[in-house]
């Protein structure tokens, strides 16, 4: 497989026209791509970042086989590929002079372009996290709840969920301090309702779960976050199973969230609530590379 098999584009539209209906074939594996480019589409290209994003596809006797995106700063993310996509791929974004941070895709698949991308620009990868891709099953809420209630987070909760994002993002390691970035997160969530804040007995917001917006029959539960005080006492899990029934309310066909393999607790957790492993991914990050 040839480098220059692969297409590679600025324009979402062209993209979504030619490889939305391989992304919506499989809408669990491909969540966060969905999710992501449908945030480019009714937000802006800059919301992650001032960089233009880029995509690209790999077409194969008139069909679309694979597909990949980066929003600079972020890592590179793609479907599912053959090691000799995956070497392709590489090679294809090496000749476009790219220095990527990172990769994110199902664990084989990261595991070989992480190899191919070392072999082709020194860049030595180095495993940030190991993930698993669950999918609700039957509903089971937890108990005993904690005491409280849940609501959907509103206008006059603004400030709160700009520094619980903040402290989510730095709970997972990505060291951002990018208060524009927590802004624009939290207006697009509250113009939908797309985080549901659990509060103590006296009205006091204790956890939030957050749900991204329906695309392709899909919801993903995204971020769960408890502040490191109030944790251990049930409120994450009363969070996400409401958050849950609230997908489902809305119609999703399939409700997703990702764990990070390295914390049992939460794995366990959503297991007990009913969400079902569908496959695991991984995040490598590349240290020491050359560009062209």
């Amino acid at each position: 497989m040839r480098p220059d098999d692969w297409y590679s584009t600025k324009d979402l539209d062209e993209f979504l026209s030619r490889a939305g209906g391989f992304l919506s074939s499989r809408p669990d594996l491909h969540t966060v791509m969905l999710t992501v480019t449908e945030g480019l589409r009714t937000r802006g290209l800059h919301v992650y970042g001032d960089e233009v994003p880029l995509f690209g596809l790999l077409e194969e006797d008139g069909e679309v086989t694979a597909a990949y995106f980066r929003t600079p700063p972020q890592r590179l993310c793609v479907t599912a590929l053959t090691a000799a996509r995956a070497d392709s791929l590489a090679a294809h974004l090496a000749a476009l002079g790219h220095a990527l941070p990172g990769v994110s895709a199902e664990a084989d698949t990261a595991a070989g372009f992480a190899e191919a991308w070392r072999r082709r620009t020194g860049g030595e990868p180095v495993p940030f996290q190991r993930q698993r891709l669950y999918r609700l099953d039957t509903l089971t809420p937890p108990r005993p709840v904690p005491p409280g209630r849940p609501r959907l987070a509103e206008e006059g909760d603004r400030g709160l969920l700009v520094r619980w994002f903040g402290e989510f993002v730095r709970d997972i390691g990505e060291n951002e301090n990018d208060s524009a970035r927590a802004g624009s997160w939290t207006d697009a969530r509250l113009a939908y309702g797309g985080v549901t804040l659990w509060e103590g007995p006296d009205g006091t917001p204790v956890s939030m779960a957050g749900l991204t917006p329906s695309v392709a029959g899909q919801i993903r539960v995204a971020p769960v976050y408890t502040p490191a005080p109030l944790r251990g006492r049930g409120y994450a899990g009363a969070a996400t199973a409401e958050v849950s029934r609230l997908a489902r309310e809305r119609g999703a066909d399939e409700v997703l969230l990702f764990t990070d393999l390295a914390n049992p607790t939460s794995n366990g957790l959503y297991q007990r609530i009913g969400y079902r492993p569908v496959a695991d991914f991984a995040v490598y990050d590349f240290q020491g590379q050359s560009s062209s």
